[in-house]
């Protein structure tokens, strides 16, 4: 009988024990492991990026949007580690403490720039070094590579000159190419191009350098417009023309002299017109007056200078002035007994005759006449007429005058002109001789601004429609007429020297 009862004790022991067993398996606690990989800076996913645990559980990898999914990952602490080639290791610590726990995790890959190589250095191409005779805008180019396609490459310019201490610096251009601009004649530009990736230092060309052009030597200047601003430009027949002055400088009335090599032009400093010279290339700008020039209207005021240039003559309303290039020595010439406004002068080449131009206040009421330099009236060529007048030039002998009047007579406040010609005035015979109407000039335009060519056969002048707003264009006939011949559209104010 104690048998049969240990006997079924002992079996009772067993069942029991292997029901606490069963029960044990079957409640095995776990969690989920979700998260996204994406690359730091941009938050852009990446795919295909392996993600396994340390303990080591299973091994997945990211899709499309980046994301991936861990299953039953018994609780406990757990690394975390997400990889792939091109991007930095990430790690990141996580903890499961309680049953189907789910933790959601972010990775931020950083880029491995270690497996990132430099660009080439850059190689300059134009121009070539040592380079001269270069015109003042040039195309700087070079050709670079990177071995990481992907890489944006970025570039920086730099242009240093013999001529003064100017840097030019131009960063972030993403072109193998850079068009400089306005620069100096004569002038020797150093230059280099340095690349950068973004990720390794910054890679340095070899330092080039090349010579700009000599100043032309050009014989003719005019004026162009520019937004409401004059500009002046240095030019010859053969069209080798450049910018003689900024557009930002309002400047005109050019009037260049040999023997100086100066050019002298008019420029508004503080609302006035001061009389300017520079050299043949536009440096130097130098201001040689303080009493402004001025008269009724800034486009129809001019100035001379006298032969030897050293000297100049302009006015100031009824006042005409003499003084040195230099803006020394001014002494007062002339003023005008009636009060009128003295527009225009010029010098005769031996310097005895002084040509001037008078008128009221509204530009009319116009008188040319004569006087030496003690401001007697020598010759009066025209006065007591309707209508506008001026263009003054005396030629090389000084025995004849070149000017302009409008034979129509007419006035109106505007100052617009209908029928402008060209005359010669002989001082010797008191003979007028009309230009344009042997020139054949078209009906419905007027000649203007007229200058002797320098041997004194050809006249230069402006030729432009009366309506008073239509292009203007620079013209140039010999003394015959014939042969009216376009210099330079949208131009005006001529000088030539």
């Amino acid at each position: 009988m104690k048998n049969i009862f240990k006997i079924s004790t002992l079996f009772l022991f067993l069942l029991l024990l292997s029901s606490c067993s069963e029960d044990l398996v079957d409640k095995v606690q776990t969690a989920t492991l979700k998260g996204i990989v994406i690359k730091k800076g941009t938050n852009q996913p990446i795919k295909n990026a392996k993600v396994f645990t340390t303990p080591s559980t299973q091994t997945v990898f990211t899709k499309e949007d980046g994301s991936f999914v861990i299953d039953n990952l018994p609780l406990g602490d757990y690394s975390v580690r997400a990889e792939l080639t091109g991007y930095l290791t990430n790690f990141q610590g996580v903890s499961f403490k309680n049953n189907n726990q789910v933790v959601s995790v972010v990775f931020e890959m950083s880029d491995d720039d270690s497996l990132n190589s430099s660009p080439s250095v850059p190689v300059l191409l134009s121009p070539v070094d040592n380079a001269v005779d270069q015109p003042l805008a040039i195309n700087l180019t070079w050709d670079c590579n990177d071995p990481d396609s992907l890489d944006v490459l970025k570039y920086k310019v730099v242009v240093k000159n013999d001529f003064d201490t100017t840097v030019i610096e131009v960063k972030d251009v993403v072109d193998k190419h850079y068009f400089l601009e306005n620069l100096k004649f004569g002038v020797t530009y150093y230059w280099q191009v340095s690349v950068s990736d973004g990720i390794n230092p910054e890679v340095n060309s070899p330092v080039f350098r090349f010579k700009t052009s000599t100043a032309p030597n050009n014989r003719n200047h005019y004026v162009k417009k520019s937004n409401g601003s004059y500009y002046i430009v240095s030019s010859n027949e053969t069209n080798g023309n450049f910018q003689y002055t900024p557009f930002d400088k309002n400047s005109w009335r050019p009037r260049l002299n040999q023997n100086s090599r100066l050019v002298a032009f008019l420029r508004t400093v503080g609302g006035n017109a001061q009389i300017f010279t520079a050299n043949p290339d536009g440096s130097n700008p130098f201001q040689v007056t303080a009493v402004p020039v001025a008269g009724f209207d800034n486009a129809e005021i001019d100035f001379s200078w006298s032969k030897n240039g050293k000297e100049f003559l302009y006015a100031n309303f009824t006042k005409l002035y003499r003084i040195n290039k230099d803006g020394s020595g001014l002494q007062l010439v002339y003023t005008t007994s009636d009060g009128s406004f003295i527009s225009e002068c010029d010098w005769s080449y031996d310097g005895s005759k002084i040509a001037l131009k008078t008128n009221d206040a509204n530009g009319y009421n116009v008188k040319i006449y004569i006087i030496d330099l003690l401001g007697n009236t020598v010759k009066t060529i025209l006065e007591n007429v309707p209508g506008a007048a001026g263009g003054l030039n005396f030629s090389v002998d000084g025995n004849l005058l070149l000017y302009t009047y409008d034979i129509s007579g007419h006035q109106e406040d505007n100052y617009r002109q209908l029928n402008s010609h060209l005359f010669i005035y002989n001082v010797l015979t008191d003979d007028n001789f009309d230009l344009s109407v042997i020139s054949d000039k078209p009906d419905g335009t007027n000649d203007l601004d007229p200058r002797f060519s320098p041997n004194d056969a050809e006249v230069i002048f402006v030729n432009t429609s009366n309506d008073g707003i239509s292009v203007k264009n620079i013209v140039k006939i010999n003394l015959q007429g014939n042969n009216r011949i376009d210099l330079f559209p949208d131009a005006e104010m001529p000088d030539w020297e």
